[in-house]
C-alpha cells in the first residue's frame, strides 16, 4: 500500500485485532493495510508521514477579481448581507462569468464575519434566588386543533412558573390576554403554589401596562393586584423575548407534553372542557415531579397568601328586556323569563357570566365571543329560559328570529324540517314547542328527539300521543297499609266509672233531668231541649272541647233563629255580650 497515508484509526484497528487473537494477515485485512505495514506497527518502526508531504496544487481563486474590489467592501458597508444576495448580484452584473461560486461565497462570507464582522449578542447565565421571582405568560397550542364535543375550541393557555425551582401551573383561558384572564390565572396559580414570590414578571401585556405613549405605566387594576399580593411588578424590554427565558423556553416543553399526551390518547376531541383541563394538569404534574425537591426548598422563602382574593371579574349592570334577554358586549343572552324587568348585576369572567339580583345568584351563562370577521354581534339562546312563555304562544316559534338557536341540537333542526313537511305550520309549531317543553322540564332531549324521529317515519305523530308518552304518572299501586281499630267501648267504661265516682261531688248544671237550683244565677246560659250534655266542666274525666261544642251550637242557633226563652229559666233575656263572656270564661 505504498504511497497511501496510514491513519490513526487504522493503526488502532490493527492492534485491537491482534489483541483478540487474529493473525497479522487477518489483522491487516481488517485494518485495510498491508501485512508489511502491520509488521512495522508491531515493531514500532511505523512512521505515519514518512517521506515528503505532497504539496497542494495551486488553483486559481474563482473570486479573485471581485472579492477584494466589490464583495468585501459591500460587506463592510452592510454586514447583514447574505451570501445568496452577493451571488445574485454577481449574476446580474456579470452574467455567465460566475456560474458555480455560491458555495465559495458562502465559505468566504462566513470566514469574513468571524474575522471582521460584528460580535453577536452574548447570553449570560443568570442566578435565580428562591422565592424571588414568578413569571406569567400566555401561549397558544399551535399545530393542533382542539375540539370540544365536536366543535372547534379556540383558546389560550395561561402559564405560570417559579424561576428558581421551575414549579409550573397552567390553565385554559377563553378569549384574549385580558386582565380578567391574568387575574384569575395568577390567583389560581398562587393558591396552588401555596405562597407568593417577591416579584412578578411579564412581557408587555396590554392587561398590565399602558403600551400606548411613552411612559408605559401600570394599569390601575394590575397595580392593585400586585399591591394586594405584595409583589413588585417587573417586565422585560419590548420585543426582547429571551429576557423572559425562564418562561418562554418552558412553553415549548409544556406544549410538547400536552401534544404527546393527546397523541397517546388517540383523539383531540374532548367531551367537556373539564376533561381537557385535566389532561393539561396531568402534563404539568409530570413536569413538577422533576423539580419537587427544589420546590420544597423555595416554598420556605415564599410570602404567605392574603386572606381573600381580589375580584377577577368585571362588573356590569343590565335590565332584562320584555324578550327575556340582556345584551353584553354585542352578544344577546337569554335569561329566565321570571327576571323580566329586573335590574341584574353581571359579573363577567373570561369563560362565564354570573347574574345577581341583589346578593342572590339567579343565572349563570356561558360567555360567548364573536370570532367571525364578517359579524359584529352574536346570540346565546337557551330555550329552557323562555319555553314556558313559548308554550303559551306556540305560533311565535314560526317567525321568531331565534328559531334556529331555540332548537338545541342539529337533530332537532332536522325534526323541525320534517314536521313542516308533514304538517301545516301551526300544527308543526305546536308539536315542536311541546317537544321542547317536555325536553326542558323532564331533561330528556335525546329521548324526545328519538321519539319524534320514530313517529315521523311512521307518520303517526300526534300531540296527544306525545304528551301521553312522556306523561309523568303517579305510581299505579300504593303500598297497602293495614290499620287495626281498637275497641271504643273502653272509653264508655271510663266515662261511666268516673261519673259514678264523682256523682256526689259534681253534678252537671246542664243536665235536663235536674231542675235548676233556686239559687242559680239568672245569667245561666239557656239550654236547648234537644242538646244532651256530653261532659261535665271541671271533671278530669270529661273533655272541655265537648262543652265548647255545645256552646258553639247554641251560639250558631241563636244567630240563625230568634231567641226563645227556656221554660226552665226564670231570668231576663241576655244579649250576645253575656254569651261571649260565658264562652270566654269557659
Amino acid at each position: 500500500m505504498s504511497g497511501k497515508t496510514i491513519h490513526l484509526y487504522q493503526k488502532r484497528a490493527y492492534m485491537n485485532a491482534r489483541e483478540i487473537g487474529l493473525k497479522q494477515v487477518e489483522a491487516a485485512y481488517v485494518a485495510e493495510i498491508s501485512e508489511r505495514t502491520g509488521q512495522r506497527i508491531e515493531a514500532g518502526e511505523h512512521q505515519p508521514n514518512r517521506g515528503k508531504v505532497a504539496e497542494r496544487k495551486n488553483t486559481q481563486d474563482p473570486l479573485g477579481d471581485v472579492w477584494d474590489k466589490e464583495l468585501e467592501p459591500m460587506l463592510k458597508q452592510e454586514p447583514k448581507l447574505k451570501p445568496m444576495t452577493l451571488f445574485e448580484h454577481l449574476q446580474d452584473k456579470y452574467p455567465g462569468q460566475y456560474p458555480q461560486v455560491l458555495r465559495t461565497i458562502q465559505r468566504r462570507v462566513q470566514t469574513w464575519k468571524v474575522l471582521h464582522g460584528p460580535s453577536p449578542e452574548v447570553m449570560f447565565e443568570l442566578r435565580h434566588e428562591p422565592g424571588m421571582m414568578g413569571l406569567s405568560d400566555f401561549t397558544q397550542l399551535k399545530g393542533m386543533e382542539i375540539t370540544i364535543a365536536g366543535k372547534s375550541f379556540e383558546h389560550l393557555i395561561y402559564h405560570y412558573r417559579l424561576a428558581y425551582s421551575g414549579w409550573q401551573y397552567a390553565q385554559i383561558i377563553q378569549g384574549g390576554e385580558s386582565f380578567i384572564a391574568l387575574a384569575e390565572g395568577l390567583q389560581n396559580a398562587l393558591a396552588a403554589c401555596g405562597g407568593v414570590p417577591k416579584q412578578h414578571r411579564t412581557d408587555s401585556l396590554s392587561a398590565a401596562y399602558r403600551n400606548l405613549g411613552g411612559n408605559k405605566s401600570l394599569t390601575r387594576l394590575y397595580d392593585e393586584l400586585c399591591d394586594h399580593y405584595r409583589m413588585q411588578p417587573t417586565r422585560n424590554n419590548t420585543g426582547v423575548a429571551h429576557e423572559n427565558g425562564a418562561i418562554e423556553s418552558p412553553h415549548g416543553h409544556l406544549k410538547n407534553r400536552i401534544k404527546q399526551a393527546i397523541y397517546l390518547r388517540g383523539s383531540n376531541d374532548f367531551d367537556t372542557l373539564e376533561e381537557y383541563q385535566l389532561l393539561i394538569e396531568a402534563a404539568v404534574a409530570k413536569l413538577n415531579q422533576q423539580c419537587q425537591q427544589k420546590y420544597e426548598q423555595e416554598k420556605l422563602h415564599l410570602q404567605s397568601l392574603p386572606k381573600y382574593r381580589i375580584p377577577d371579574y368585571e362588573i356590569l349592570t343590565a335590565c332584562v328586556s320584555t324578550r327575556s334577554t340582556v345584551e353584553v358586549r354585542c352578544v344577546l343572552y337569554t335569561v329566565p323569563s321570571r327576571l323580566i324587568g329586573r335590574q341584574l348585576e353581571l359579573h363577567l369572567y373570561h369563560d362565564r357570566i354570573l347574574g345577581y339580583l341583589g346578593t342572590q345568584l339567579v343565572v349563570e351563562l356561558p360567555r360567548i365571543r364573536v370570532t367571525q370577521t364578517d359579524k359584529r354581534r352574536g346570540r346565546c339562546i337557551n330555550y329552557r329560559h323562555v319555553i314556558e312563555g313559548l308554550r303559551r304562544k306556540p305560533r311565535a316559534f314560526i317567525y321568531c328570529t331565534w328559531q334556529q338557536e331555540l332548537l338545541p341540537t342539529p337533530a332537532f333542526r332536522e325534526r323541525w324540517l320534517e314536521l313542516t313537511a308533514q304538517f301545516d305550520l301551526d300544527t308543526a309549531a305546536v308539536l315542536i314547542v311541546e317537544a321542547l317543553y317536555i325536553a326542558a322540564t323532564q331533561n330528556q332531549e335525546a329521548a324526545v328527539c328519538d321519539y319524534l324521529e320514530r313517529e315521523l317515519k311512521a307518520q303517526t305523530l300526534t300531540l296527544k300521543q306525545l304528551q301521553q308518552h312522556f306523561r309523568q304518572d303517579c305510581p299505579e299501586s300504593f303500598p297497602q297499609v293495614t290499620v287495626t281499630q281498637h275497641d271504643l267501648s273502653s272509653y264508655d267504661q271510663l266515662i261511666d266509672a268516673n261519673a259514678s265516682d264523682h256523682s256526689s261531688k259534681f253534678e252537671s248544671p246542664y243536665s235536663p233531668q235536674s231542675p235548676p237550683a233556686p239559687h242559680s244565677p239568672p245569667q245561666a246560659a239557656p239550654i236547648n231541649s234537644h242538646a244532651r250534655p256530653l261532659g261535665i266542666s271541671g271533671t278530669p274525666s270529661y273533655t272541655r272541647a265537648m262543652v265548647l261544642c255545645q256552646i258553639l251550637v247554641g251560639i250558631m242557633r241563636t244567630r240563625n233563629t230568634p231567641p226563645q226563652r227556656s221554660p226552665v229559666a226564670t231570668g231576663t233575656h241576655r244579649g250576645s255580650t253575656s254569651q261571649r263572656k260565658k264562652f270566654f270564661q269557659l
